[in-house]
């Protein structure tokens, strides 16, 4: 969180321009809280009671809380003690390695990395910036050779383009066309072939597959929004032809074998030359409707200052270029030619990540969260069915389906709201014309229908060995005491929660479902911060901000999570975490690796063996540094408080993707 209560730079900029915050009327407001939590809990935490309270009753999906020993934890390794220095720690028996960094080569020839010497040109063939997202895709039927495709969420200007100095947000002082263009190259996506050999994991630079999807990546659009007038732009009539990804966060595997891309904060890359009369909102005046369903997804934001050298990103001279942005990508990384696809009938919103999951009749299940303050959650349903013989058929099952957002009500139930035009609200009367305006207007279509505003959904997944859905929600300082409902029990909620969802009969097409918390976080021993975790989680092993998650051959939750400069003033460093989700042990939590100063840690990733546990570890050094006692400064190129991972004088530090292996082989936990 930065000073004014934020998590996260992106989050920082929000905060600066009001940017889209929902102010709709959301059911289940204020006194709901009293029909699910006792007003002792809600203000006093509950250190002394097992975890949390099943509010599912009896549901066999979710079992009842027991207090539970360190010993009856489901992963074995000594924790980690929680901590903040300029270096990374594990857990005592594993090694980290560096397995790629911000400018590693994709191919041969390309010589050491400069960064003082980068170009555009050079940036495109080279790992890009602020890793996020992790999959691999095995290419010899088991874990020792693969494909790994990782997300470039964005950049942080002053920290890779030597000579801008230290700065505040919004200042583009000294930036220039050649600084952009290496932005925009250094955005989106990269696949590169590993190998795991005698010295670890590492690259194969002259494989064909490798690849970089940027910024300026030609791609097309399907589903109902494809050739919209919406999406018509002075460069593409059609309005399926798109250029570039961008503020890919989280995303996805599908399972043919492709890779999913979120582009959440995409917003933020939109500018306008027009003056806020306030000082802050920064807004075109377009009137009527427009002018609103341009500020729910808050544009212009004037983040970056690509609109000044690249007319498409400057919203007084195209209106219609952010509405081609916010969608979730498909990429094929095994055909390096392939074109990738925007699927539009997945909804526009700032999508977190891409979850994918086989229902038990073979249609294929979507999740997304919508990763902003009073944000919704989202489902999206084939209509189709997988086909897990014929890959290729596959393809379509992405542009025909329903997607649908939910409705978390307070008796520990809840509802998916289909978003199909002429049902309900969601009408032309209404504002929106036909399905496309639906979908390119998802967030308006859930506040129509009065889906639950969440504390900022980020990663959405499936246990594969529950098959219950845990939704990550961050954090919300803005949440007022008169706004909490039960999703949500906690007003100012600097510190996140683990919202559980569980279907009868594990059919993830129901159109209702239970749901519970798993863990309410933050520090147990303030009451006020109303932490609630299994009394077995230690010391070290509460956190903050979850995040991202993933689960292990065992099916066994990870979580990893993203304070922001809040873990400067907590001094307790971002990290990875093992949380149990069932039986004695169910809420405990357990650090097992803890990121250098101002990172964050992203994209937890197992090989299919278990035995590596990939992990990005974006922005090193960026977070907090102002309010860390021995640096004390705003960061730059030339003066930052760390070097890591390379820790070279002449080198600023790197966001890097890490693999984790246990010393002496065997599965990670």
């Amino acid at each position: 969180m930065t000073s004014d209560g934020f998590a996260t730079r992106e989050e920082a900029f929000e905060d600066a321009e009001n940017d889209a915050i929902n102010t709709t009327a959301a059911p289940a407001m204020g006194a709901v809280i009293a029909q699910r939590f006792t007003r002792r809990q809600t203000l006093a935490g509950l250190m002394a009671v097992p975890a949390v309270e099943s509010l599912i009753g009896s549901a066999p999906a979710l079992a009842q809380h027991t207090p539970a020993s360190a010993a009856s934890a489901s992963a074995a390794f000594a924790e980690v003690a929680a901590g903040l220095d300029a270096t990374h720690h594990v857990a005592e028996g594993y090694d980290v390695q560096i397995v790629t960094r911000w400018g590693d080569p994709l191919s041969d020839g390309l010589g050491a990395f400069d960064p003082r010497t980068l170009t555009a040109a050079e940036q495109a063939k080279r790992i890009g910036y602020n890793n996020d997202y992790l999959a691999f895709f095995p290419l010899d039927g088991g874990s020792r050779r693969g494909l790994l495709c990782m997300n470039h969420e964005y950049t942080s200007s002053e920290m890779m383009l030597p000579g801008l100095g230290a700065r505040q947000r919004g200042d583009f002082t000294g930036m220039n066309q050649a600084m952009v263009d290496i932005e925009i190259a250094a955005h989106g996506v990269s696949v590169v072939e590993i190998a795991l050999v005698a010295e670890g994991w590492k690259p194969v630079t002259a494989s064909r597959l490798n690849r970089r999807i940027t910024a300026d990546t030609p791609m097309t659009v399907d589903g109902p929004a494809a050739g919209h007038a919406r999406l018509k732009t002075k460069d593409d009539a059609n309005g399926t032809r798109v250029l570039g990804t961008f503020n890919n966060c989280a995303g996805g595997q599908t399972p043919w074998g492709t890779y999913l891309t979120a582009e959440e904060n995409f917003n933020g890359y939109f500018m306008t030359d027009a003056k806020a009369a306030d000082g802050r909102r920064l807004t075109r005046g377009l009137g009527g409707a427009d002018q609103r369903r341009w500020e729910r997804y808050g544009i212009p934001s004037n983040w970056y200052t690509w609109g000044a050298f690249h007319e498409r990103f400057n919203v007084d001279k195209e209106t219609n270029e952010a509405n081609r942005h916010g969608w979730i990508v498909e990429i094929d990384p095994s055909d390096p030619t392939s074109t990738p696809v925007k699927h539009t009938a997945l909804g526009r919103f700032r999508h977190e990540g891409a979850e994918t999951y086989i229902s038990k009749d073979g249609q294929l299940v979507v999740y997304s969260g919508d990763d902003a303050a009073f944000e919704y959650v989202y489902r999206y349903v084939s209509n189709g069915k997988v086909d897990t013989a014929n890959p290729a058929a596959n393809r379509g099952l992405l542009s025909d389906g329903v997607l649908s957002v939910a409705r978390f009500d307070a008796d520990g139930t809840g509802v998916w709201l289909p978003l199909v035009h002429g049902s309900g609200p969601l009408t032309a009367a209404n504002g929106f014309a036909d399905q496309a305006e639906v979908l390119i207007y998802a967030r308006m279509a859930g506040d129509a229908l009065k889906a639950t505003p969440m504390d900022r959904p980020e990663d959405v997944q499936v246990s594969p060995k529950t098959g219950r859905v845990m939704v990550m929600l961050t954090n919300n300082p803005r949440r007022a005491a008169t706004d909490v409902n039960a999703a949500n029990p906690r007003a100012e909620n600097r510190f996140g929660h683990i919202v559980e969802i569980a279907y009868a009969d594990g059919d993830h097409t129901a159109a209702t479902f239970k749901w519970d918390i798993l863990v309410r976080c933050g520090d147990p021993a303030v009451a006020a911060v109303g932490a609630v975790w299994n009394p077995a989680t230690s010391k070290d092993g509460w956190f903050a901000s979850p995040d991202n998650l993933a689960f292990d051959m065992e099916g066994r939750m990870w979580v990893s999570t993203d304070q922001g400069s809040a873990s400067v003033r907590a001094g307790r460093a971002d990290g990875l975490y093992q949380v149990d989700t069932e039986g004695a042990a169910r809420g405990t939590s357990r650090l097992f690796f803890r990121a250098p100063m101002g990172a964050e840690v992203c994209g937890p990733c197992f090989t299919p063996d278990g035995e590596t546990l990939f992990l990005a570890i974006q922005h090193p050094g960026v977070d907090g540094a102002r309010d860390w006692k021995p640096f004390g400064r705003d960061p730059s190129f030339e003066d930052p408080p760390t070097r890591w991972p390379d820790f070279k004088p002449d080198m600023p530090p790197r966001p890097s993707v890490i693999a984790i292996r246990r010393r002496g082989g065997g599965k990670i936990g």
